[in-house]
């Protein structure tokens, strides 16, 4: 290794002097909001406005029953800022497990710091997989190669000489090295690249884009209706100010769908907690929707299917006996002479610990595009480690012996004596084989289940890797994964061939970085919704361009920084429930935007109903209709149909799996849910209703009348949504019902809420005409599944 003059790094004092001045690395490493900035957010919304401001026209008028919807106010916001801050604390506390952690060398001795604890001036010392987290200049390098793919988009890796600057964001391919900050905090190329990139955030996800579409929807919807109504209410109908402000009010409170971006974000957080709770770190909020919709995972075998720790099983000598001796000094001479050994290497050093003291001339690092590393001795000749197939023809007799010692599901690597030194540019040139080193690595216990998993729910498996083909499909064969594997080397270089290839195989041998990247896209380029997994440095292109990815812990600090899902406990089973909870996000998103929604239509095509009649009320020599509901009327009414039967189903289990199309299904099951309830709470109204001269007991009768077929409706709208039914869906249906019978049968409620069922004939009427309001919006649920092409289920 060429190394710079001689120091060890700051002192402490030196250390403590540039903290004291400002010149350390200390800034927020994940984008979170603070605490002031989420009370902010979820106090001060547009909902919130909206509906601060008709509680202060309701207390005007001085019906402070009516204010009661005003406690919507309080509990969106509280239960927001809870669920987010309880998230922010879960991801807070796991990014510090995940994030990149240098190895820092200071006079005091050399250990990793957390990256805020870097100073200018500090000494960084760089393996295969770092992530560079500060600017610096390379004082030392020893076949240095870094990917800057994440700043400038050039895919090749850059060789690094002394001197050279490096870049924060960028990451150690191959070879050793140790740079000097020269930029750190703010100043830094990518800090603020960094700091976006690990932003907690809801938005850039189907289901966030689809909401959003869904409330400009309502917002053109609202204008008119709230305009119309006001001015009819107010202006045509005659009665008080503070009866025509009560109605007016009334009409405006249910078409916000106050609730629904609340549930959404409540989801979502719960979400992150649950996860978080099996040491999984979602970097990107929309991950967790989108590894729900994913149907094909790219696997990496090493680190992800299998274990990451070797151990030396058996050398096999090539050729000539008596040997063992040399091959022994050979393979702890290789071992010592690496500075930050792999696993392959590692599993040497702990096989072989005591190793000769022979002089390095040259080195070459391991690549996962040549897929060997060599070191020239003094006096001792040239030797290479790599795969068999690639150093050696892959029909020799060797080669096709280490195929089959890789059947048996083991990596196998080549000793060879190389003729070159290692470091030249044609090397390694010809190489005689002397040994064939055997690596046992585990299947972890938990990685066939997963697999199952994921064919149970249709997600097809692709394990790709760079070692032997034959080693792959030995592991993939354990697995159960079927098909023969594919040695990527013979993969088309066509993307169209390419494409056809990928789709029809499961498992791939010998591919290059650049190679899992074109799988990657070759998968997209069929319609798939990819996943990758993976832990190494070779990984990194195929994570950054998947759809979703994911991953190990104790992978590289590259592979993490990528990743929108880090698996904390470096489990491959994990990822099930990370699926497990985007379905139940995503489904459960869906039935609440379903109730919702379905109030917002019903609310404003019953304002257009009675504004339209209101209009032309006169000429027709017609009472003008006030409308049908004081707030306190559309209070209740939200109470047990939407309020806390969606904040239920938003957080309960659901595994059914995820489609695109969100908006879609959901406008063709709330659009015509919603003209059914409006049309008929608009009949029933206008059977009850006596005209403007009638008196207050006679225009309770009638709005009471009109709530009861709003709520037959409503509650049959819960019914469909909460299909397909368990018990517990079935009880929570039912406790609803339950319950506006108990508030309707209560003296003190009807007199509280303005309620009079007493009129049987009017009652009786509203019943008849909410069911047959319910038995449409049962018709239209059966409809709508036969045209969507979907089975309808009743029961789970």
């Amino acid at each position: 290794m060429t190394r710079p003059a001689p120091g060890g790094g700051l002192t402490d004092a030196e250390v403590a002097q540039r903290v004291a001045e400002g010149k350390s690395n200390d800034i927020p490493e994940r984008s979170t909001r603070s605490v002031a900035q989420i009370v902010r957010a979820n106090v001060f919304t547009r909902i919130n406005a909206i509906l601060g401001v008709l509680l202060l026209i309701v207390l005007a008028t001085g019906s402070v029953i009516n204010g009661l919807f005003g406690l919507l106010i309080i509990a969106n916001s509280i239960i927001g800022m809870i669920q987010e801050l309880r998230a922010k604390q879960t991801l807070d506390s796991l990014a510090i497990l995940g994030q990149a952690k240098p190895l820092v060398r200071r006079q005091s001795g050399t250990r990793t710091l957390s990256p805020n604890e870097v100073v200018l001036g500090d000494i960084i010392e760089l393996g295969p997989g770092d992530q560079i987290v500060v600017d610096g200049q390379i004082l030392e390098q020893d076949n240095l190669e870094v990917d800057e793919s994440l700043l400038t988009g050039e895919a090749d890796p850059i060789a690094k000489e002394l001197g050279d600057q490096v870049m924060s964001g960028s990451f150690v391919v191959a070879g050793a090295g140790a740079y000097r900050a020269t930029k750190v905090g703010y100043e830094a190329y990518a800090a603020k690249l960094a700091a976006d990139a690990s932003k907690f955030t809801l938005v850039k996800s189907e289901l966030r884009n689809g909401i959003n579409r869904i409330l400009q929807f309502i917002t053109y919807l609202l204008v008119p209706a709230g305009l119309l109504t006001i001015y009819t209410q107010l202006f045509t109908t005659k009665a008080g100010w503070r009866e025509s402000v009560l109605r007016t009010v009334g009409a405006l409170v249910p078409m916000v769908p106050e609730g629904l971006v609340l549930m959404t974000s409540i989801a979502f957080a719960v979400g992150v907690i649950r996860l978080g709770q099996r040491q999984c770190l979602v970097q990107e909020l929309p991950a967790i929707e989108g590894l729900a919709r994913v149907d094909v995972v790219c696997a990496d075998k090493t680190g992800t299917l299998t274990e990451t720790g070797m151990r030396v099983s058996d050398v096999v000598e090539i050729g000539s006996s008596g040997r063992r001796d040399r091959v022994t000094d050979v393979l702890a001479a290789l071992a010592a002479a690496d500075s930050r050994p792999n696993a392959s290497m590692q599993a040497i050093i702990e096989a072989y610990g005591s190793p000769p003291d022979w002089i390095v001339t040259a080195t070459a690092a391991f690549k996962s595009a040549t897929k060997w590393s060599g070191v020239s001795f003094r006096d001792h000749g040239n030797w290479v480690m790599g795969a068999p197939d690639v150093l050696l023809d892959s029909q020799s007799p060797v080669a096709e012996q280490a195929e089959r010692i890789g059947a048996r599901g083991f990596r196998v690597l080549l000793l060879g004596d190389a003729k070159m030194r290692v470091d030249g540019p044609d090397a390694p040139g010809e190489v005689a084989p002397v040994a064939l080193l055997v690596l046992e690595q585990k299947v972890r216990p938990d990685a066939r289940a997963t697999i199952e998993y994921f064919a149970g729910q249709d997600v097809s498996v692709k394990i790709i890797s760079g070692d032997n083909a034959v080693s792959v499909g030995a592991v993939a064969a354990k697995l159960g994964l079927p098909g023969e594997a594919i040695d990527a080397r013979q993969l088309p270089s066509g993307q169209g061939e390419l494409a056809s290839a990928v789709n029809g195989c499961t498992t791939f041998g010998r591919v290059r970085p650049d190679q899992k990247r074109a799988i990657v896209h070759a998968l997209q380029s069929q319609g798939h919704t990819v996943a990758m997994t993976g832990d190494g440095v070779n990984d990194v292109l195929a994570l950054k361009d998947a759809d979703i990815a994911v991953a190990m812990g104790a992978g590289s600090p590259a592979s993490r920084a990528v990743a929108q899902i880090v698996l904390l406990d470096n489990r491959f089973a994990t990822l099930p429930h990370v699926v497990a909870e985007g379905r139940r996000v995503i489904g459960n998103i869906e039935r609440v935007a379903n109730l919702f929604l379905t109030k917002t239509v019903y609310s404003v095509l019953l304002a257009f109903l009675v504004g339209i009649e209101c209009l032309f009320a006169k000429p027709l020599a017609a009472d003008p209709l006030l409308y049908p509901f004081q707030p306190i009327h559309v209070t209740i009414a939200a109470w047990f149909t939407i309020g806390i039967p969606s904040f239920i189903l938003s957080l309960a289990p659901n595994d059914e799996r995820a489609y695109p199309g969100f908006v879609r299904r959901v406008l063709t099951s709330a659009l015509p849910s919603g003209l059914v309830v409006g049309i008929a709470t608009f009949v029933s109204y206008l059977a009850a209703y006596p005209g403007r001269h009638a008196t207050w007991a006679e225009r309770t009768q009638a709005s009471t009348a009109a709530l009861i077929t709003l709520l037959v409706t409503a509650l049959w709208v819960l019914a469909v949504v909460a299909r397909p039914y368990q018990w517990w869906r079935v009880g929570l249906v039912t406790a609803c019902g339950l319950a506006y019978l108990v508030i309707f049968s209560l003296p003190l409620a009807q007199r509280k809420f303005f309620l009079d069922p007493s009129n049987l004939v009017v009652t009786s009427t509203a019943l008849g005409i909410g069911l047959l309001g319910a038995v449409a919006i049962e018709a239209i649920w059966w409809i709508r599944a036969r045209m969507l092409g979907v089975k309808p289920r009743v029961w789970r």
